[in-house]
């Protein structure tokens, strides 16, 4: 099979399209990312959290265990992606999920709960206990699970790497936004909330989900971000924050479901500070550096559309919160693709087969050829 594919088109340049490309390159295809702007989109708007224990509640068993599996590959990816040119940024300290009111802490208890009938390292802390461990939390948190496991990673360090990557293996950029598919032996399709728009299966199976996020940095005198994420539990609410080098802290993130907006609204603004200072009250005296939206591709139950449209169309979509933690495994399941063998067994229930359009794709899923396309220029 190897020898019959031997062009493929990644259509987009975020997170998916770009470890796809790398992958597919280094391996000696011929590749062409398709992107007006490679390295922006929702993995530009992103707190990069690998974090596959402390999102699977409520479980979902197909989820999580494509998560885990996700997280396993991660520092080798890092590593891999470093010895390609540059730095990813993959921080190991773990995660902390706290939790401030009554209400709050039995939600964590439940949480705890969870995870430890799934076998994963939780530690109970009290908020006495959590602040030795990060002293900028303040008196507010009550309590606390340690979740050494999930790791995070900063998204546009990784964005950068991924370009650096790709280049460096000899993979082509097009500053095109497709309006159909591309010509190519095998296309991948990667557009995020776009790829409904290339394909009849994920027309209805991939949605736009809204999500807001904040960017600080702490100025002299104040203290310092925690070492670690914090994923809070404020009121009903979760969110996270999570640290950057250089003092920076991201906040997020919102979750709403209205289309394509980007507007970065006052009131989201206000509930991520408003949260994130009962969390770490030094907040306050942080700069404001940047705020941002970005479109998540949902999909009809939360898990990735990873695998075979038709002859000659992959789709690698549909990550909704976890396109980056899910990255290393969606380039290793296109790959597998691409040389005509079987998908990780992690990767097998994201099949496009399973949408309600979907149809099982009969014959090789990786051999064909798109020869009548159509691309256009997108816009200054």
């Amino acid at each position: 099979m190897r020898s019959s594919v031997t062009t493929v088109a990644v259509v987009g340049g975020g997170v998916i399209g770009l470890s796809c490309a790398w992958r597919a390159a280094a391996a000696g295809f011929a590749v062409t990312v398709y992107d007006p702007a490679p390295g922006s989109g929702a993995s530009r708007v992103a707190g990069g959290m690998l974090a596959p224990v402390t999102e699977a509640v409520p479980v979902e068993p197909e989820v999580f265990a494509l998560g885990e599996a996700a997280l396993r590959r991660w520092p080798d990816f890092a590593a891999e992606l470093a010895s390609a040119g540059a730095d990813p940024g993959l921080r190991t300290a773990g995660t902390l999920v706290v939790a401030l009111d009554p209400g709050d802490r039995a939600e964590l208890d439940r949480v705890a709960e969870q995870l430890s009938h799934m076998g994963r390292a939780v530690e109970a802390l009290s908020g006495r206990q959590v602040r030795r461990v990060e002293p900028s939390l303040g008196p507010q948190v009550r309590r606390a699970l340690s979740v050494p496991e999930d790791l995070s990673v900063d998204n546009r360090a990784l964005l950068s790497a991924l370009l650096v990557a790709c280049r460096g293996a000899g993979a082509r950029f097009h500053a095109h936004r497709c309006l159909t598919l591309p010509s190519a032996d095998v296309v991948v399709v990667a557009a995020g909330v776009h790829s409904a728009a290339l394909h009849p299966t994920l027309r209805r199976a991939i949605r736009p989900v809204k999500g807001e996020i904040l960017r600080l940095r702490c100025r002299p005198a104040t203290l310092p971000p925690p070492s670690r994420t914090v994923r809070a539990i404020v009121g009903g609410r979760h969110s996270y924050l999570v640290p950057r080098d250089s003092g920076r802290l991201v906040l997020g993130a919102t979750q709403r479901e209205v289309g394509f907006d980007t507007d970065v609204t006052a009131g989201a603004v206000r509930e991520l500070l408003t949260d994130a200072e009962r969390v770490l009250p030094a907040i306050a005296e942080y700069a404001l550096e940047e705020t941002g939206a970005g479109l998540r591709p949902g999909s009809p139950d939360n898990l990735p559309v990873i695998g075979a449209l038709e002859p000659g169309v992959l789709a690698a979509t549909g990550h909704h919160r976890n396109g980056i933690l899910l990255a290393p495994l969606t380039a290793e399941a296109v790959l597998a693709l691409l040389r005509g063998e079987p998908v990780p067994v992690e990767v097998a229930p994201a099949t496009p087969a399973r949408l309600p359009c979907g149809q099982p794709v009969s014959g090789d899923a990786s051999h064909g050829s798109h020869r009548h396309s159509r691309v256009a220029r997108s816009a200054p």
